[in-house]
């Protein structure tokens, strides 16, 4: 399983079950690399989802002891029963809590680092440059849209 995230420079996610930053070259980088794919998410990063809907052209897991059945999405009631259902290929998308859970079950993890601190954060991922079972694989160049700078950078665990 693959990781994507973004992060502000305290490995910050969001604020009030919402994205820190909306950064229109991450959303299309997100869509390139999901599309066609499963993607992994909880309740509260489906909920956030524009019109609570599932993400077209990919496969929705969500994790949710409690949701009701819905179109367009597969609900797994457990940790245990998302990682047999993902397959190697699926991309875990969020939110905080399932990156905790199921961070250690991920080879990769994509991720766009801003280049700012976002103010009343909530959500945090944990810090992999601090994590002695990962290691960066690429760094990609600084860009910049409406002020923020990011880049891409992608980790792998260590073997």
């Amino acid at each position: 399983m693959t990781a994507i995230v973004c992060v502000d420079k305290n490995w910050a996610i969001g604020r009030e079950n919402r994205l820190l930053f909306r950064i229109s070259a991450d959303l299309k980088h997100f869509r390139a690399l999901t599309t066609g794919k499963t993607v992994v998410m909880g309740k509260n990063t489906l909920l956030s989802l524009p019109g609570a809907k599932p993400l077209p052209d990919r496969r929705n897991l969500v994790v949710s002891t409690t949701m009701a059945p819905r179109e367009g999405v597969e609900i797994a009631r457990s940790i245990e029963e998302a990682a047999a259902l993902a397959g190697e290929d699926a991309v875990l998308m969020g939110g905080a809590q399932l990156y905790r859970a199921l961070l250690p079950r991920c080879e990769r993890v994509l991720v766009t680092q801003v280049d700012a601190a976002a103010e009343g954060a909530d959500a945090f991922f944990p810090n992999l440059d601090a994590a002695p079972d990962w290691t960066v694989e690429t760094v990609g160049e600084w860009q910049e849209e409406n002020g923020l700078r990011f880049r891409y950078v992608d980790y792998v665990r260590r073997t």
